[in-house]
């Protein structure tokens, strides 16, 4: 309790507290969702998640009330609205509108329908970052193949194009080394159906990212900075904290707190950053909802990502972010095959002492998906990636 505060058991009788909101509707059925969904639990609330199948949904699983189908029909949408006392999301895919028609029908929408239009569309994400200010790659919007060459001329080649919406973990990113790529680069991008852009290529020495939390009364915690290892443009393992020096870290969280201002955010956001030779930070991406880089939250903080997200969205005060270990390590368990996801090897994971083995109850495995992750707590960075890995490479799914 901060000093000056009256503990709440000893209200004055003729002094009373704005009730809490007890319902919380998630848009979304995944891994996200489901470890949101139990956070939200410990703090008594009621959840409700919007799915779009039945099948292969893990958060239903956590759910006091599910909806199944496509959440922009009106019928949905009412019943939603009906229920739920605050929406939030677990991906940044939601079409803005239907935040936008929740907000309409006086539900607390948070992150709120502006801030997600703002940030799925990746050009106008940078568009903001840049106008409040902040250390972005240089951009442009394309339209054709032709106007890549003349931005290249301008930024320089390789360019990195990218989809201004939809892609994650590397989906919808590609690297184009040189003019005579570019037609076939933006041929391949464009006929998924979204709109492009190019990016410079930033020549990084490591990716970073940092989750911090914000909500309505303005409130903010940051989390500590981490690295992230990517393989094949996926993340594969977080490093917590990250080792870098004390004002990289510093500057990194000053990023973080600026981008949420810049955006309006209310929730967790994670932002992904590059380290350049010099020191300096560039923000790459932001995604407005808890984040691969934050599961180690769980076990190696005070509290996690997915509390913080839960206190945020419902406007209740910030938890702790300080991490209850020296150091962490997260590295992701990742469809092998195509078929029914069977579990194999847990017995041999749990043996490694230290090792937090999540499964994500996903039925169905494909190569690449995010099933599961390990998080093993340590004394250094090194030991605690070493037996992430080493309970990791026990499971298959």
């Amino acid at each position: 309790m901060r000093r000056g505060q009256t503990p709440t058991g000893n209200l004055p009788r003729n002094v009373t507290e704005d009730p809490v909101p007890t319902r919380i509707a998630i848009l979304g059925g995944g891994q996200l969702a489901r470890m949101t969904a139990a956070a939200a639990f410990r703090l008594g609330l009621e959840v409700g998640v919007v799915a779009r199948q039945a099948e292969d949904s893990p958060a239903t699983l956590m759910a006091t009330r599910t909806w199944i189908g496509d959440w922009s029909t009106p019928e949905l949408l009412t019943d939603v609205a009906t229920w739920a006392q605050v929406v939030t999301l677990e991906n940044e895919f939601v079409d803005a509108r239907v935040l936008a028609e929740l907000e309409r029908r006086g539900v607390s929408v948070r992150p709120s329908a502006h801030t997600l239009a703002t940030v799925q569309d990746k050009l106008t994400q940078k568009e903001a970052l840049r106008k409040a200010g902040l250390p972005v790659p240089r951009f442009a919007a394309v339209e054709s193949a032709a106007d890549m060459f003349s931005v290249g001329r301008e930024l320089g080649w390789p360019l990195m194009l990218k989809a201004r919406r939809g892609g994650y973990d590397g989906y919808g990113n590609e690297l184009v080394r040189k003019p005579e790529d570019a037609a076939a680069a933006f041929e391949k991008l464009s006929r998924k159906g979204s709109e492009l852009m190019v990016e410079e290529f930033i020549p990084f020495t490591a990716e970073l990212a940092i989750m911090v939390a914000r909500n309505p009364q303005g409130e903010e915690a940051a989390y500590p900075v981490v690295e992230t290892v990517q393989h094949a443009h996926m993340c594969h393992t977080v490093l917590a904290p990250a080792p870098v020096s004390a004002r990289t870290a510093a500057r990194a969280e000053e990023l973080g707190r600026a981008v949420l201002r810049a955006i309006e955010g209310v929730g967790i956001f994670g932002i992904e950053l590059f380290l350049l030779t010099d020191g300096d930070l560039l923000i790459n991406e932001l995604a407005p909802r808890p984040h691969n880089s934050g599961h180690f939250t769980i076990e190696a903080c005070m509290t996690s990502q997915f509390e913080n997200h839960v206190r945020a969205v419902m406007g209740l005060p910030l938890g702790d972010t300080s991490m209850r270990t020296a150091a962490a390590a997260m590295v992701n368990l990742l469809g092998s095959q195509d078929g029914e996801s069977v579990p194999r090897g847990m017995d041999e994971a749990l043996k490694v002492r230290g090792a937090n083995v999540h499964i994500y109850g996903k039925h169905r495995s494909r190569p690449g998906r995010k099933m599961g992750h390990v998080t093993v707590c340590a004394d250094s960075v090194v030991e605690a990636r070493e037996k992430a890995l080493q309970a990791a490479r026990c499971i298959s799914l």
